[in-house]
């Protein structure tokens, strides 16, 4: 049985730099070229900011939330301790 040497696996598109968000479409693969840029939006948390700013939070407000949220966290990882979730 012969075994490959420095086998490995060529990729279809070249991986290309663009500023900003965008995404090259490759042979009318619309699908495609969707499916990478929702993953470039989610990853550079877009979504979220725009989120965040289309109201005026005070800052008691944030504190509160990043506390309720401290709060959680804490309480599932005892939980993940204690019972091995």
């Amino acid at each position: 049985m012969r075994h490959k040497k420095n086998f490995r696996k060529k990729k279809k598109y070249p991986k290309e730099e663009l500023p900003g968000i965008q995404v090259k479409v490759y042979n009318n693969n619309i699908e495609g070229a969707l499916k990478l840029f929702k993953k470039k939006v989610k990853d550079s948390n877009l979504m979220l900011e725009l989120k965040e700013k289309a109201y005026y939070q005070k800052p008691s407000e944030k504190r509160r939330e990043r506390k309720s949220k401290a709060k959680l966290r804490a309480k599932y990882k005892r939980m993940k301790e204690t019972n091995n979730f």
